[in-house]
């Protein structure tokens, strides 16, 4: 099994990475982008987080137009997992789908309601401003 580790983004470009704890990560499974979950999964009380993307164990980002858990190749036109240079350029590339399952190792989050509180001392954090 594969440790999941939760990206977890604000509206004001403060980003906290964190490692989901193992008798957690279960719980995460078969949800999909999209999806509207309570914070006390991860730790943080009153707020609700919203899952936007993720990759799995070998870097292969979600997609949310793809439905499933597995992995494909398919045939790209833009968007996530494919950025062409010049319109009208199509390529075929590896993606996985938009529900979480056991090869997933990076879940991204935004924060819909409430706030992350940050802990003093801790050490597994990173801020952006953008």
């Amino acid at each position: 099994m594969v440790t999941i580790r939760a990206v977890i983004s604000t509206s004001d470009g403060k980003t906290r990475q964190l490692e989901v704890p193992e008798d957690r990560q279960s719980a995460l499974y078969g949800k999909k982008i999209g999806e509207v979950l309570d914070g006390s999964l991860l730790g943080f009380s009153n707020t609700k987080l919203k899952i936007t993307g993720g990759s799995d164990k070998d870097g292969f980002p979600m997609r949310n137009d793809f439905p499933g858990m597995r992995r494909k190749r398919v045939l790209l036109t833009g968007g996530v997992g494919f950025h062409p240079k010049r319109d009208g350029v199509r390529k075929k590339k590896n993606i996985r789908g938009n529900t979480i399952s056991e090869d997933i190792s990076q879940v991204n989050f935004f924060v819909v309601e409430g706030k992350i509180e940050e802990a003093k001392g801790e050490t597994n954090e990173t801020a952006k401003t953008t």
